[in-house]
């Protein structure tokens, strides 16, 4: 039996047990995969400093996250496809983050509706939102949220157009796999994750299927969704959609520090540092590299979280360091889905609060909302 101890202990089981489209879907950036790599590589180069003979016996991760008690300052990011990686994986993740006491976001594009997760659930889960050109079905989505309970919804602001990834086109990509040989080859070697998706009706994109004109099945579906994300989103739009939603908004997808002034300007409870994990603009900085700007550009006037590149609970330490006062996860919790479901997804979330009580711990801190850059040693000189 395999011994899970790490994040990466859970990325080669769940490497081992999906099919390869999927598991591209999440380990993957765009072009060459540079800002992918980045984001994950310049948590390396951040070091901790050491302190001892400091009382640890009483130690606290948990803080608030948009208004929200958490158990550390983790939520569930909103990632496409969740449930391609276990049969109905929204649901199950969502029931994870629930029981370990982190939000959970559910994106636009996932298989399990919003109404699918909202039956399954008791705390309010968050929502995240494409901006798409049909307003009308965005209107509806909103209100579909709303009616859910949904606790904060989440705007992606950096998907006007798609990014180039490889390795999505040359798997061909889709929900459900298309019954080509060699995904038919690929999934007869996956046969835990066939029985899985044998087992249950929720193979499209739950959010979208019969809530659009026209569009009934994954032909339609496919269709429509590559005429759909739109180009020509501006403030104005986030204007209209906080306008109609009438609660707390966060903004995500921000890299620059004069956008997030824009986005405080714009009333956002929240905004998350992202560059998608690398999988849109190939080239940016890495998000924790943007982070400490943003952060001091926009002071106490909203949130800040980030996202990209976080495998344990060091990383979420430098984060909350470095400005940060909340930190979001996707690909940790997918590999923790794929490998072994929803307790896998409790296991990424115990490895990560494990790993940040402990390295607060060694860097005498004793609650989290009291860790700063005082945590941190400079940066070495170089050549030095």
């Amino acid at each position: 039996m395999t011994v899970i101890t790490t994040v990466e202990d859970l990325r080669l089981l769940a490497k081992r047990r999906l099919p390869r489209m999927f598991y591209d879907y999440a380990d993957s950036g765009s072009w060459t995969e540079g800002t992918y790599r980045a984001n994950e590589a310049d948590f390396q180069e951040i070091l901790l400093r050491q302190r001892v003979a400091i009382d640890l016996s009483k130690r606290s991760t948990r803080t608030r996250m948009a208004g929200v008690e958490v158990a550390m300052p983790v939520a569930i990011a909103p990632t496409g496809l969740t449930g391609m990686y276990r049969a109905d994986g929204e649901i199950l993740a969502a029931r994870a983050a629930e029981k370990f006491g982190v939000p959970f976001t559910l994106s636009t594009m996932s298989i399990c509706s919003i109404e699918d997760v909202a039956a399954h659930t008791t705390a309010p889960f968050w929502f995240q939102l494409y901006v798409m050109r049909d307003r009308d079905f965005i209107g509806r989505l909103i209100d579909r949220a709303r009616a859910a309970r949904c606790g904060a919804l989440m705007v992606t602001l950096d998907v006007a157009i798609l990014g180039q990834r490889h390795k999505d086109i040359r798997n061909g990509l889709s929900a459900p796999p298309r019954p080509t040989l060699a995904n038919i080859l690929d999934m007869m070697t996956k046969p835990r994750w066939g029985l899985g998706m044998l087992g249950t009706r929720r193979r499209g994109f739950g959010n979208v299927l019969g809530h659009v004109k026209g569009v009934t099945d994954m032909g339609s579906l496919s269709a429509w969704t590559s005429q759909q994300f739109d180009p020509s989103l501006t403030w104005a739009d986030v204007d209209w959609i906080k306008k109609r939603w009438g609660g707390k908004l966060i903004l995500k997808g921000i890299m620059d520090a004069e956008d997030a002034r824009i986005a405080a300007d714009r009333g956002a409870d929240a905004l998350v540092v992202s560059n998608h994990g690398g999988r849109q603009l190939d080239g940016a900085p890495s998000s924790i590299s943007a982070l400490p700007a943003i952060a001091d550009a926009v002071g106490s006037r909203t949130e800040v979280w980030m996202d990209g590149g976080i495998r344990s609970g060091q990383d979420v330490l430098k984060a909350i360091a470095l400005g940060a006062q909340g930190t979001m996860i996707g690909r940790p919790y997918l590999y923790g889905l794929g490998a072994l479901g929803e307790a896998g997804v409790t296991r990424c979330l115990e490895i990560i609060h494990r790993e940040l009580d402990l390295t607060m711990a060694f860097c005498g801190r004793t609650d989290i909302r009291d860790v700063d850059r005082g945590i941190l040693l400079p940066p070495p000189e170089r050549g030095a």
